[in-house]
Formats: structure tokens, C-alpha cells, sequence
């Protein structure tokens, strides 16, 4: 066997593997962020001062849509899908938690 015959047997695998994991790990902070978003009162968005909660919804919903669609690795669609989940998880979620339960300074 050649060389170049291993190389390719052992890129394709372990370039699908590389994608499933960045297809799960996509998948899961997207339904996180979803559901999180999708069980907040729409007050707590303006309380907070950031986009409507409508917005967040059709935001992480549309990435979690695109990337149940595309189901590629990493291509710019899902990035998007990714990038607004993980906005909504560590920056607008701890913010409406703190107003929620009381604990932040509004």
C-alpha cells in the first residue's frame, strides 16, 4: 500500500469524527440556550437591556435550525448557529439569572 493511500485512510475518518464532534457539541449549546431562552419571561430581556426575547428566540432557534440542516463540521452557517448560542449562554443568561433571582445590581 502506498503512503498516500494510508494518509487518505486515515484523514477521512478522522476528519468525520472531528466533524460529529463539533455537530454535537453545536447541537447541544444550541437546545440549551433554546430552551433556556424559550422558558424566560419576555420582562427580563428588557430589564436587562438586551435584544426582545422574541429576537433571542428566532436567533438561537434559526442556529439550531441551520445546523440541524447543514449537519456539516464547521461551515459558516453553523459557526453563526454557534456564535449566537454561546452569546445568549454566557453573556445573556447569567444576566437574567442575577435579575430573576434578585442578586444583580438592578
Amino acid at each position: 500500500m502506498a503512503a498516500a493511500d494510508l494518509a487518505v485512510n486515515f484523514a477521512y475518518p478522522t476528519v468525520n469524527v472531528i466533524n460529529l464532534a463539533i455537530l454535537i457539541f453545536a447541537l447541544a449549546v444550541e437546545v440549551m440556550a433554546f430552551g433556556h431562552c424559550l422558558m424566560q419571561r419576555p420582562d427580563a430581556f428588557n430589564a436587562v437591556g438586551t435584544l426582545p426575547k422574541t429576537l433571542w428566540l428566532a436567533l438561537t432557534g434559526g442556529g439550531l435550525l441551520l445546523t440541524l440542516l447543514v449537519r456539516e463540521g464547521l461551515g459558516p452557517l453553523v459557526l453563526i448557529g454557534i456564535i449566537a448560542g454561546l452569546v445568549y449562554l454566557l453573556d445573556v443568561r447569567p444576566a437574567i439569572r442575577d435579575i430573576t433571582d434578585g442578586s444583580g445590581p438592578w
